[in-house]
């Protein structure tokens, strides 16, 4: 049995049927047909096939996905154009009017607009609990209940939901359990090892790596990634040949990446809990972090993300602190996304002001003076001093 890092490099060359090193990009929307027409009727029909036309299957995508769910011990997987097109499909293929489905308070943005507004449009109930409470998860479960739907670590508080908890009342009730395992990363969590069905990621950040190509990806059994193939085909969100060879190319460093991002985060975080200007410092590979003895059940290593709430006598200051502090920075850029080779830093109640009133980001837990941060490869030694400058001059 081969290693991760060695499945990122080789894993589904079968697509590959050139005699290329490195995978070709197929930039073609359709493929010649054999004269046969039962092979045609095959072609036409059969699940990701990879030679008839783009909406349905593309040899470059097949390998993307054959190698994350290689990484995600899944028995298959369907790379689409976004994360939220991976998500929403995904949820299509479970639920439809009448349904009821069990998350969480704090949730990536467009997965929480897409429970709060298109699925109620559309006759689906949602519930919205504490993930960190397992009896309110449980407590929620209703007849009618068809999916429990987590994301862990959350965004972007860095809450922690207990997968093997979810995954066992899912089972006692007949009930699908999905995971946005984004934040974490295969390489850092695996959540099938929990007993998780479904797995949902936003390809864009740690699994592409380089905030050069946008992608989603869901991982699960046959059967349900054939479901969620079908829903794509008439919902559209096809992944280009060229982002999902951006892709591929970057899960090649996945491991690499991921292992350096680890220890930049965690020193940085150690950094940021013992400095006077930082009034919480959010970071699960922290023992300080309230969920810390779960994390090493579940994780392999800390992520990259982290969150730190900034010192403010009034929510005013906070926030006036916040903003210092992103106009002091020079390596971390303020932008939007994660999981790159660059280190990254948002506002979370700006980047969710459209989103969110006040009583939404209170329950998710954002506050003013809330940074998030997604730290890449740079040399930590750099990345600190950014901060300390940066933290200069704060305002109580």
């Amino acid at each position: 049995m081969s290693h991760i890092e060695t499945d990122l490099i080789h894993k589904g060359r079968e697509f590959n049927d050139s005699k290329a090193v490195v995978t070709p990009i197929y930039q073609t929307s359709t493929y010649y047909a054999d004269d046969d027409l039962k092979e045609y009727i095959i072609a036409a029909t059969e699940p990701k096939n990879p030679n008839f036309y783009h909406r349905h299957g593309n040899p470059t995508n097949s390998q993307a996905a054959a190698v994350i769910s290689s990484l995600e011990k899944t028995e298959d997987a369907l790379v689409l154009a976004t994360g939220m097109a991976a998500i929403s499909n995904a949820i299509l293929a479970v639920v439809k009017a009448g349904d009821h489905i069990v998350t969480q308070n704090s949730l990536y943005s467009g997965a929480m607009l897409f429970f709060k507004e298109f699925l109620l449009e559309y006759g689906v109930e949602v519930s919205h609990v504490d993930q960190k409470d397992n009896n309110a998860i449980e407590g929620a479960i209703r007849p009618n209940t068809k999916l429990i739907y987590i994301e862990t670590p959350s965004n972007p508080n860095l809450d922690i939901t207990d997968m093997e908890f979810v995954s066992s009342i899912a089972k006692k009730n007949g009930i699908i359990t999905m995971a946005d395992n984004t934040f974490a990363s295969p390489i850092n969590q695996t959540p099938a090892d929990f007993g998780i069905d479904v797995v949902v990621h936003s390809a864009t950040k740690y699994l592409g790596g380089h905030s050069d190509l946008t992608a989603g990806v869901v991982c699960g059994s046959k059967e349900f990634i054939q479901k969620v193939w079908r829903r794509s085909l008439v919902l559209g969100g096809s992944l280009s040949p060229f982002d999902s060879w951006l892709l591929l190319r970057g899960l090649k460093t996945l491991s690499m990446r991921v292992k350096q991002i680890n220890s930049n985060a965690l020193a940085l975080a150690k950094f940021f809990e013992s400095h006077p200007a930082i009034k919480y410092t959010g970071y699960i590979g922290l023992e300080s972090h309230p969920q810390n003895k779960l994390a090493q059940k579940q994780m392999r290593g800390g992520t990259g993300m982290l969150c730190i709430e900034v010192i403010g006598n009034t929510e005013d200051l906070a926030y006036k602190n916040a903003q210092h502090i992103l106009d002091k920075l020079e390596i971390f850029a303020n932008a939007a996304s994660l999981g790159g080779v660059e280190s990254l830093v948002v506002h979370p109640a700006s980047m969710w002001g459209s989103h969110h009133d006040k009583a939404q980001k209170s329950t998710s837990g954002i506050t003013s003076g809330m940074l998030r941060i997604s730290v890449g490869i740079e040399h930590i030694d750099d990345l600190i001093a950014d901060f300390d400058h940066a933290l200069k001059d704060i305002k109580l």
